[in-house]
Order: C-alpha cells, then structure tokens, then sequence
C-alpha cells in the first residue's frame, strides 16, 4: 500500500508519531524484515535492549521518505527519535550502543529499568 499525503499531512503524521511513541524509528523496510542493512542494524539494537519501539516503512511513501528528511533537516535513513528527540541515524545509535550511551539514555528517559 503506498500512501498519498501532502507535505503537511506528512510533517503532521509524523509529529503525531515521535509525540504518541516513546521510541520511532524510520526504517527501510519493517521491523520483521529492514530492506537495507542500516536499518536492520538500528531494529537490532533495539531488539537486543527490549524495549518497545515502533518501526515506520518510509518505503510505502516517497512523499514520507522525502517529509521524514526535511523535517529532520537529515538527509538518511534509518532516523530515530526517542521521546520526541532526534537521535540520529545508525552510525550515531550504533556509537552509543557500543558506549553505553545509548542505555543511559534509555535510563534517563525512563524507557529501560535500571
């Protein structure tokens, strides 16, 4: 199914998203099945932590997969919000995984028990 939506509807949609999830991500593909190995590590990794996230196909809209960039002002996908927040993209959710950064963050944010 691909969805038709103005500019927006688009930026509306996806405020609604990262406002109503504690943890978005904008992946190729689903959670189930990433279609490119960045998202695929990024579901990964949260995975591995447990806790919930929900996982957005910008595959389905070409119009979503160019919102999702401007209203970020990021030009890749996967992109990831926590809390409302823009993280960024697998590199950077990568680094703090490795670091531990990114468990403290889910701490911080009352997401993941300590």
């Amino acid at each position: 199914m691909v969805l038709i939506m103005t500019t927006n509807e688009n930026f509306d949609y996806i405020q609604n998203e990262i406002t109503n999830n504690d943890i978005v991500l904008f992946i190729k593909g689903t959670t189930d099945f990433p279609e490119c190995g960045f998202s695929n590590v990024v579901v990964s990794i949260f995975k591995k932590l447990g806790v919930p996230f929900k996982g957005i196909n910008i595959l389905t809209s070409p119009a979503l997969r160019q919102a999702i960039k401007d209203f970020s002002n990021w030009p890749t996908i996967p992109q990831i919000y926590i809390k409302g927040e823009f993280i960024g993209g697998c590199d950077i959710i990568k680094e703090m995984y490795d670091t531990n950064e990114l468990t403290a963050l889910l701490q911080a944010k009352n997401i993941l028990s300590q």
